[in-house]
């Protein structure tokens, strides 16, 4: 698995945390509907490995579909299990990386500092996971974009909206994380599709 894995989707990863599973299938549908293929159940969510299953059914031809909260190699081994692709975490763990690597999933860890990006980049992370984006405002990404190695994926997660997802892209962003702006537990599902269609509105006039 190499960093075109983004090619055929757009750079926005929604982020379920919290997510019924028996909701599951519909909510995705609804996102991929919308134009959001990259799907991240976080682990701390109720069932999430039923959910990442169903998710998986219901939409992984069409989806990257995985899950986010990654914090040891016992859960990479879980997702393999069930054939999720994407392995996100929110600390740069090198175990969790060379794991998800090494079963051919795609490793996002959270980075916040250089040194973090670069011990991530150096463990074969697939892509880099900028968390908590409030914490760095979109002149500081622009300096590490400046040093990171070309083409390297940078998502910015953690307050993103529609809003702001402008100057971050134009700072060197890749792409984005959406969690609480796009979900939260019991939203309604025309809410969660709206939403979505919005957030691809505002990604797409970018590009």
């Amino acid at each position: 698995m190499s960093r075109d894995f983004l090619d055929g989707h757009r750079p926005l990863i929604a982020i379920l945390r919290g997510l019924e599973p028996e909701r599951a299938a519909a909510v995705a549908h609804a996102l991929v509907d919308a134009g959001i293929s990259l799907i991240e159940v976080p682990l701390n969510s109720p069932n999430p490995l039923s959910s990442i299953e169903a998710i998986i059914a219901a939409v992984g031809d069409a989806a990257l579909v995985g899950a986010g909260t990654v914090l040891d190699t016992g859960a990479v081994r879980s997702l393999a299990g069930i054939g999720a692709r994407l392995v996100v975490a929110p600390n740069c763990n090198l175990p969790v990386i060379e794991a998800a690597v090494a079963s051919g999933m795609i490793a996002l860890p959270g980075v916040l500092t250089p040194t973090e990006m670069f011990a991530a980049v150096a463990a074969g992370a697939h892509g880099l996971k900028l968390f908590p984006a409030e914490l760095v405002p979109p002149a500081g990404v622009k300096a590490v974009r400046a040093v990171l190695p070309p083409g390297m994926p940078l998502f910015m997660v953690g307050g993103i909206s529609a809003a702001n997802m402008a100057a971050y892209r134009a700072a060197g962003a890749t792409g984005f994380g959406l969690g609480g702006t796009l979900f939260t537990p019991g939203k309604p599902l025309a809410d969660i599709a709206s939403d979505a269609l919005g957030i691809v509105a505002a990604w797409d006039a970018m590009t």
